[in-house]
């Protein structure tokens, strides 16, 4: 299926400036002190991360695939957790659910790597854990999820669309970070990818020349009323609605 952006300029995408190979080196070189201003800034803003006091998270109960457990036993043995709170729309189908949260999930690492800095990574959700487990097995995750249902008074627990991260000592956990709406974007990946293109994101947003071909935030993540990321799964596979209804 064509674009629905990239289809509104009918093909006639706009070109930037053509230079020869030795003005393209020298404004690259000019651009690159500046990306590397960029990292090195980011390495500063790491290192006070690291630097921040954390807060005990308290008592909470959590619902995963063994039923509840304490939020010290989602750590899987491990000192770090990094979790997200998936937004979910409670008693929707499964194209109903959160397009960005879906897109964020679509493109979390293996356990792998993390696990050689006794790192788990983990999503968390307010929904029911009948209705959540399902969304999961739907789309094919294998990251461990959890319902924070029953978890609901613990600020450092639930809400929607966070991206935290906790500590354990022995069986007391501290949350050491916490980021939300832009700053969860160290999740997505393909927003960096495109960053480097010449189009970007092709969002409205965005400070591109003129005539760039540009939409809604967001607006590509969904497509035929279902999350992108569906479609990757088998069209003939079942959905069900919070009712347990076939779809």
């Amino acid at each position: 299926m064509v674009n629905r952006i990239a289809a509104s300029f009918d093909g006639a995408l706009p070109l930037p400036r053509v230079a020869d190979r030795a003005e393209w080196l020298t404004e690259r070189a000019s651009l690159l002190e500046r990306e590397k201003a960029h990292t090195r800034a980011g390495d500063a803003i790491a290192s006070a991360r690291r630097r921040l006091p954390v807060t005990p998270v308290g008592p909470a109960t959590v619902v995963g695939e063994d039923g509840p457990v304490p939020f010290a036993e989602i750590f899987e043995g491990r000192r770090m957790l990094i979790a997200y709170t998936f937004m979910w729309n409670h008693g929707q189908p499964f194209d109903a659910q959160c397009m960005g949260c879906t897109f964020s999930a679509s493109q979390l690492p293996t356990q792998t790597y993390l696990s050689q800095r006794d790192v788990t990574l983990a999503m968390l959700c307010e929904g029911p854990w009948s209705e959540i487990s399902a969304y999961r097995e739907f789309m094919g995750w294998t990251h461990p999820w959890y319902s924070t249902s029953a978890a609901l008074h613990n600020p450092a627990v639930a809400g929607e669309k966070y991206l935290r991260c906790y500590l354990r000592d022995g069986q007391d956990v501290y949350l050491t970070y916490e980021v939300t709406d832009r700053g969860t974007e160290v999740m997505d990946p393909i927003l960096g990818l495109l960053d480097r293109t010449i189009y970007g994101r092709q969002e409205q947003w965005e400070d591109s020349p003129p005539g760039w071909p540009q939409g809604p935030a967001g607006e590509w993540w969904r497509r035929d009323g279902r999350p992108v990321a569906q479609w990757e799964r088998p069209k003939n596979q079942k959905q069900h609605s919070a009712e347990g209804v076939d779809r």
